[in-house]
Parts: structure tokens; C-alpha cells; sequence
């Protein structure tokens, strides 16, 4: 809101003559009342206190005239300032929301980053921890492959000597029934010639 200088100037002007008529009813007001009370009217005396005034007032109007100027016209500059010294901090405050508003979306760019990044390691982390139980699955699968493999190896020695003793204990008992002493003392003796010779 700029006000051109021959606004201004009306403005002053028109102030200055509103004051100078305020002073100038402010001053008749009692001497109009005071002739009435005293009911002489006019007399050549009142002509002389007009005169005196009129010289006061144009006296004062060309005295204050410059003050009254000078001084309103600082008001109008000091408040011109005022107003631009407003506007400026106005435009250093949408600046600095500016900076903040900017920063702030930077902020959450950034967080939305570390949060993307926390969970790809997560989901690393994830996989790695799969393949890893994966692979020890595996191990304690092939480990127990063989663990049973050697028990049934074991348990397959162990049945075949237990077969093997219990077959030689019954080829044993149906030799003893089936062989004779004759039979005996010939194997024997069969025996000790093979070792004889």
C-alpha cells in the first residue's frame, strides 16, 4: 500500500486546514458567547479582537505551517518504514518457513531412506538366516543319514554274528547227533594226517 507523493501532499493539506478551522471555532465559540451574554452586540472594538485574531491565526498558520508539515510528513515516512521494515521481515519469515519447510521435507526423505535401508538389511539378514538354517539342515540331515546308516551297519554285523554263532551252535548240535564215534575218531585221525604231512 504505497501512497504517491501528490496524495500525500492532498492529505497534509487538507489536514492542515481542518486543524486551522478547529482552532479558529474553538476560538470564536467563547467570544460569540461572551458578546451575547453581555447584550451590547457589535462594537468597533469586536472588529479590532477579530483582526487580532485573523493576524494570529494566519501568523500561526505561517509559523506551524512547516512544523505541521514536516512533522506530519515524518509521520507519513515513519510509518512508510514501518510498513517496509514490516514487509521485509514479512518476506525474511516466508523465507525462513521456506528454508524449514524444505529442510523438514529433506528430513523426511532422508528417514524414509533409512527406513528403506533398515529393511533391505532386515530382509537380508532374513535370507541369510534361511540359507544358513537351510545348509545346517542339510548337515544335520547328512549327519544323520550316516548316524543311521552306521547303526544299520552296526545292527547288521551284530544280526550276522548272532546268526552266524547260533547257525554254527545248530550245525553243531545236528553234527553231534548225526556223527558217530566211528565217524569221530575217523575225521580225527583224517585231521592229524593233514597235519602230519
Amino acid at each position: 500500500m504505497r501512497i504517491s507523493e501528490s496524495k500525500a501532499q492532498q492529505m497534509r493539506l487538507i489536514i492542515l486546514r481542518s486543524a486551522i478551522l478547529a482552532i479558529v471555532a474553538l476560538l470564536l465559540f467563547p467570544m460569540s458567547a461572551a458578546m451575547a451574554a453581555s447584550g451590547k452586540g457589535w462594537v468597533i472594538t469586536d472588529w479590532f479582537r477579530v483582526l487580532n485574531f485573523t493576524v494570529l491565526v494566519v501568523a500561526l498558520f505561517f509559523i506551524l505551517r512547516k512544523p505541521v508539515s514536516t512533522a506530519l510528513s515524518s509521520r507519513i515516512d515513519g510509518i512508510k518504514k514501518q510498513l517496509a521494515d514490516l514487509e521485509a521481515q514479512k518476506e525474511a519469515a516466508e523465507k525462513k518457513l521456506a528454508d524449514y519447510s524444505d529442510k523438514l521435507s529433506e528430513l523426511e526423505k532422508e528417514a524414509e531412506h533409512i527406513v528403506a535401508d533398515y529393511i533391505k538389511q532386515g530382509n537380508e539378514a532374513k535370507a541369510r538366516i534361511l540359507k544358513e538354517a537351510e545348509a545346517s539342515a542339510e548337515k544335520l540331515q547328512a549327519q544323520a543319514r550316516r548316524n543311521i546308516e552306521h547303526e544299520f551297519d552296526q545292527a547288521k554285523k551284530q544280526l550276522q554274528a548272532e546268526v552266524l554263532e547260533k547257525s554254527l551252535a545248530k550245525a553243531e548240535e545236528i553234527i553231534k547227533e548225526k556223527i558217530s564215534a566211528d565217524d569221530q575218531n575217523r575225521l580225527v585221525d583224517e585231521y592229524l594226517e593233514k597235519v602230519e604231512a
